[in-house]
């Protein structure tokens, strides 16, 4: 498949980006599609660890506001794994294992790959990279950086638990509900 760039212009510039370009793409009879203007909202790929602890069989989360979920009318308080954005020049296990310190308190020995994906490819050219980390003891007390206006509660809970918050709709962060459910998957 042929895609035709024709315009490309940074919109906006600050912690996030977003590019406007005028393309053409080569359609699946084979002619080029007429010129389409797109918008790319770029924050940069990202990597996310579900915590699980298989003694215990339960999972550790971290609980914070969100203020993109509370002004859509959804909770603001988000419950979810531990994630963070791969800045330029660092690999998504080492941002995966200083992001699981910081907010949660937790090392791990081996980070497991899950699955990568696009969070919402119509709009974002986002990247998660999803790892399972095993939890064995918190060393640190986690809760994020202050000074990036981080507060954030970690939270164990039994699997099972997780699992229902998934179904009431209490759990509504998709990378968190994809990991849940790639962990459940795998017990069965």
């Amino acid at each position: 498949m042929k895609v035709r760039i024709l315009k490309k212009n940074r919109e906006y510039d600050g912690f996030f980006k977003i590019d406007k370009t005028v393309l053409q793409h080569e359609k699946f009879n084979g002619e080029m599609s007429e010129e389409m203007t797109r918008l790319d909202f770029n924050r940069g790929n990202t990597v996310a660890v579900l915590l699980y602890d298989e003694e215990k069989d339960s999972v550790i989360l971290i609980k914070q506001f969100r203020y993109s979920a509370y002004v859509n009318h959804g909770p603001g308080w988000i419950l979810e794994i531990v994630a963070g954005i791969i800045d330029e020049g660092r690999d998504a296990v080492s941002v995966a294992r200083s992001e699981l310190m910081e907010e949660a308190g937790y090392e791990v020995d081996d980070l497991e790959f899950i699955s990568r994906f696009y969070v919402s490819p119509g709009g974002t050219s986002e990247r998660i990279d999803l790892y399972l980390g095993l939890a064995h003891q918190q060393i640190g007390s986690g809760g994020g950086k202050p000074s990036e206006g981080e507060d954030i509660q970690v939270l164990e809970m039994p699997f099972q638990k997780a699992m229902k918050m998934v179904e009431t709709g209490e759990i509504c962060d998709a990378k968190t509900i994809i990991a849940l459910q790639w962990l459940q998957l795998r017990k069965l």
